[in-house]
């Protein structure tokens, strides 16, 4: 494959690839590859037999390249391409630095893939590199950001590839039961149906992991168990993957308690949005009061997502930015009674 730049930035980026039968896979069905492509760059996309003429902003053009070479690494290795690739070849090259050939188009699919009894879980931006990195190779990881950016996910990822592997032993999964800005009332049932509604995104994540009855069986075994925060309270957890999803609703207080959990041969990962906290008006988050007493504590690894690393639909990702614009021009005022 060749590819040339014009030398004046308003012409066209050029691509030609050398196999047309890679190009159906590559270019989707009806090319909405690439009107994807054009939809998230501002650029024009052409096509001709074997040959690909990107047209806009030098810049934009020159991402728009690189994320089609990416893509067109990952369908030489026999991978499969979809939209939330196309979208995640984007974001990882439409950032400083990025390229097709640097170590964040690499690890598209590639180096930090975690596979599963379900799936293969690839990183989708930068972040998420950083990300599987670390919790590959700390034993305590912080992921903190907004919504859609698969801190939660990747984690329950991790942590079952690890089990299977046999590198751990069990895996344990955690939340704080704190309702989100409203009050549920009586809740029916036993003590198991009155905390899985706010369990509930863990049993999604593993049941996207693992098959449904491995699922039910290790649950049943206690390999996976899936907890109330209050329930750590005494324990010493050996040979597990721990994770603390929610963990903004935490008050400083259970924050220490689940940390000084951790036995021999364990993993914790603590994850959070400090944009949205629903403890009590006033109450500290034990989230923030962890990343600031532990920051420069040996073993603790911190990472964090921004806006720009949400996975989920790009409305999303607007959403999120809306709101942190919103939130800090509010920063310091009196914030109006928005009803």
């Amino acid at each position: 494959m060749r590819t040339a730049t014009a030398s004046r930035a308003a012409e066209p980026v050029y691509l030609e690839f050398d196999d047309n039968t890679l190009l159906p896979a590559l270019f989707g069905e009806h090319d909405r590859h690439l009107a994807r492509i054009e939809q998230l760059l501002g650029v024009s996309i052409t096509s001709r037999g074997n040959c690909v003429a990107i047209s806009g902003p030098p810049g934009q053009a020159g991402v728009a390249k690189d994320a089609l070479l990416t893509l067109h690494k990952r369908v030489r290795k026999g991978k499969s391409v979809d939209m939330g690739e196309v979208d995640a070849a984007v974001r990882m090259v439409d950032q400083p630095g990025g390229s097709a050939n640097d170590e964040h188009g690499a690890a598209i699919g590639e180096d930090l893939s975690v596979r599963t009894r379900r799936r293969t879980v690839e990183a989708r931006s930068p972040t998420q590199v950083t990300y599987l990195q670390a919790l590959r190779d700390n034993e305590l990881v912080f992921g903190v950001g907004p919504a859609g950016t698969g801190k939660t996910y990747l984690a329950v990822a991790v942590a079952v590839s690890m089990l299977l592997a046999g590198r751990v032993h069990r895996i344990i999964l955690s939340r704080p039961a704190v309702e989100a800005g409203e009050r549920l009332g009586f809740l029916p049932g036993d003590l198991r149906e009155k905390i899985d509604p706010y369990l509930r995104p863990l049993y999604d994540a593993l049941y996207d992991m693992l098959p449904a009855d491995q699922v039910v069986k290790r649950l049943g075994t206690g390999e996976i168990e899936i907890a109330p925060l209050a329930f750590m309270r005494g324990r010493t957890l050996a040979n597990a993957f721990i994770i603390l999803d929610e963990a903004q609703n935490t008050t400083p207080t259970q924050m220490k308690m689940f940390l000084t959990r951790m036995g021999e041969n364990s993993r914790m990962a603590v994850t959070g949005d400090l944009s949205q906290v629903d403890l009590p008006l006033g109450a500290r988050s034990g989230l923030r009061d962890a990343l600031e007493t532990l920051g420069t504590v040996e073993g603790a690894n911190f990472v964090t997502f921004t806006e720009v690393d949400v996975v989920r639909h790009p409305l999303v990702t607007r959403i999120v930015r809306a709101y942190n614009a919103f939130e800090n021009r509010l920063d310091g005022t009196t914030r109006p009674n928005l009803g």
